[in-house]
């Protein structure tokens, strides 16, 4: 199995006529079973747009000008938002409205008050929301929405979830040349405010029979990762437990200063990568030393 998306899953492009969607787009249209169904924008609702570059060349999606049009058009239930900083908030509530089950927003520089409002919006809907600032989600062989490349991954048993895009990467790369492939990997993104949460993608993994083992990378910021370990604890007692590698980045970072996402800062003493080792330790998860041992890290785990 996979969790969030699979063969079946059918995606809308939010932003797809823009250079960031259009080259996006193609390399999705390119992977193995992704079911790109349509693009959205309010200004060119009824023309066709072609792919013009790679693998996908000459596909031709119809654009519609709205999120709910193209979901009645097509049956679509998942979104890819591209749409840049400034819009993009309403594009996400644009599908949240439509009812759109998953919602993936890739979009990196949202202002936190936005996204304070589509939280407000997100949970009085059955939506769910992967990001922002994220590089979205990739089932091998069969479904890639986001940015990720999709010629690192391994159909296998790992799932991966990361608040870190370039080691996600990592960590997807690293288990294929171990030979122990994914079934998913899931970029939950590095903003303060944002839709799922380490625990939400964790709680399915460890649902589905598919995923053997699981690999947790998280950053210095916020709770997330304590809030997680805790969880896991409480999880484990109740049976549920699988093998788990993780890594915290930002180690050395000085309080006080963000480094790299919005949310990877510390302040009034809390989200310091010491804390959140010391937690995940303490959920029975092995910490790597390095990103560049997280398969290595897996493989002691499973044992």
């Amino acid at each position: 199995m996979s969790i969030l998306i699979d063969k079946n899953t059918k995606v809308l492009v939010q932003g797809l006529t823009g250079k960031t969607g259009t080259f996006h787009t193609e390399q999705a249209l390119a992977y193995h079973g992704t079911k790109m169904v349509g693009g959205i924008h309010p200004k060119k609702g009824g023309t066709i747009w072609t792919a013009e570059n790679g693998a996908a060349k000459g596909t031709e999606l119809p654009i519609f000008a709205s999120v709910k049009e193209g979901k009645e058009a097509t049956g679509a239930n998942a979104s890819v938002v591209y749409v840049p900083p400034s819009g993009a908030a309403a594009a996400i509530m644009e599908a949240i409205e439509a009812e759109i089950p998953l919602i993936v927003c890739i979009t990196e520089g949202i202002p936190v008050s936005d996204m304070i409002t589509v939280k407000a919006h997100l949970e009085k809907s059955a939506s769910r929301l992967v990001g922002p600032n994220c590089p979205g989600i990739l089932t091998p062989d069969e479904c890639k929405i986001g940015i990720m490349p999709g010629n690192i991954f391994k159909k296998g048993s790992v799932g991966v979830v990361s608040r870190s895009g370039t080691l996600t990467y990592e960590a997807v790369f690293q288990t294929t040349n171990a030979g122990l492939g994914q079934t998913t990997a899931v970029g939950i993104g590095g903003d303060p405010v944002k839709g799922t949460e380490f625990i939400d993608v964790l709680d399915m993994f460890l649902d589905d029979d598919e995923t053997k083992s699981i690999i947790m990378i998280g950053e210095i910021g916020g709770s997330a990762e304590e809030e997680a370990a805790e969880w896991l604890i409480e999880q484990a007692k109740k049976g549920r437990k699988k093998p788990m590698a993780g890594f915290i980045a930002g180690r050395t970072a000085p309080p006080g200063r963000t480094m790299g996402h919005a949310g990877a800062v510390i302040s009034g003493g809390k989200g310091g990568a010491e804390d959140k080792i010391a937690a995940m330790e303490a959920a029975g998860i092995k910490v790597s030393p390095s990103p560049a041992k997280l398969g290595e890290t897996l493989l002691e785990a499973i044992g």
